[in-house]
């Protein structure tokens, strides 16, 4: 059976304070003193071993150096050099000895608060980042839509709460809630409720949106998992750091800005559209929007078409110039507000038909 030896630890030298003082001398004082004057004990010993492995590896390599030129040269004959061996042989000696009482030296010296522990043995692993895979157009379409099956009535509950404590403890037990989608969600629902001018919910639910905001951006800084960073984010908002707040605040507000200029371009462009398609349902049978052509008329021809008179409208035209006529005729039918007599003129007649159909029934009438 092995045994272990544990006779090093027979001679250790007490801790600077393990002993008691006299009441009249200064305690702390002692102690310094007694540390520092084995810190430079230690600071000798260090230096006395590095100038001996200094001088005796000097030494060692002028030994090989003469040795060396007495093979090469064969210079067994030269007395001189045999001198010089001589004399480094017989220093070989006086090194050795000085080198085991340094050894004795070191083996007795009491073991002390400062090296009765050392580092045995050290490594430092550092572990490669994997690299984050990027998702592409499709798929980060297929992960929003799913995420928004799954969680976006659980987002919405994070975008009504109020107090940190509250929004806190419910991402903890909701952590699939800390991701870019929650935030999308939100934002999207901010201009929604923007569009619908429901400012103080759109302000509440803003809040929430900036709050996860800065959850993801303390994620990136730090580089970690955004679940992780959820109680840091609060321990810090709750803490109220004057800075910390102001940028919390100033981000809130622009971010708050920009929902609301966003909702009026909504706003704009879905009246855009919408006017848009009322123009394409009113267009006429040659494509031409009816409001346009009769706010494009003259005063006497629009007079006709708001009291509907027909008599007045065929008798209008015929007091305008022929070319001119002409011209607003063809505009009336193309844009469906004047459909010509089907057994007269055909849809799809000629404009210089229609014009005389309205000729005839013109002349017709001042006939009769």
């Amino acid at each position: 059976m092995t045994t272990i030896n544990y006779s090093k630890w027979d001679h250790i030298e007490i801790s600077d304070d393990e002993d008691d003082t006299h009441p009249n001398v200064d305690t702390a004082s002692l102690f310094r003193w007694r540390h520092q004057a084995r810190v430079d004990r230690m600071e000798h010993d260090k230096k006395e071993k590095e100038d001996f492995e200094k001088g005796y590896k000097e030494h060692q390599r002028k030994m090989n150096e003469i040795k060396q030129k007495l093979k090469e040269a064969d210079l067994n004959s030269d007395s001189k050099v045999k001198a010089e061996l001589s004399e480094l042989e017989a220093q070989e000696k006086k090194w050795k000895e000085k080198e085991a009482e340094l050894r004795k030296k070191e083996k007795l010296t009491p073991l002390n608060v400062d090296t009765i522990c050392h580092e045995g043995k050290s490594k430092t692993v550092i572990n490669k980042p994997i690299p984050k895979k990027e998702l592409t157009e499709e798929e980060k379409s297929q992960r929003h839509k799913e995420f928004i099956e799954k969680h976006k009535a659980d987002a919405k509950k994070f975008g009504m709460m109020r107090r940190f404590e509250d929004s806190q403890q419910f991402l903890v037990d909701h952590p699939e809630l800390v991701c870019e989608e929650t935030a999308n969600v939100l934002v999207l629902w901010c201009i929604d409720l923007a569009m619908e001018e429901k400012t103080d919910l759109m302000n509440h639910v803003a809040h929430q949106t900036i709050v996860m905001n800065f959850i993801m951006e303390l994620a990136k800084q730090m580089d970690v998992d955004p679940r992780s960073c959820v109680r840091p984010f609060f321990s810090r908002i709750k803490l109220g750091e004057k800075q910390y707040m102001e940028a919390f605040n100033s981000e809130l507000e622009a971010f708050k800005e920009r929902i609301t200029k966003r909702a009026k371009e909504k706003l704009q462009k879905a009246m855009e559209e919408y006017e848009e398609e009322e123009r394409q349902k009113r267009l006429g049978p040659g494509g031409l929007d009816p409001v346009e052509v009769f706010e494009s008329l003259p005063e006497c021809l629009q007079k006709c078409f708001e009291s509907k008179d027909i008599a007045l409208l065929q008798k209008t035209i015929t007091e305008l110039p022929e070319e001119e006529a002409r011209y607003h005729i063809k505009r009336c039918v193309d844009s469906g507000l004047w459909v010509p007599d089907a057994n007269k003129a055909p849809e799809g007649a000629p404009e210089e038909e229609v014009y005389d159909e309205v000729q005839e029934s013109a002349d017709g009438d001042e006939k009769s």
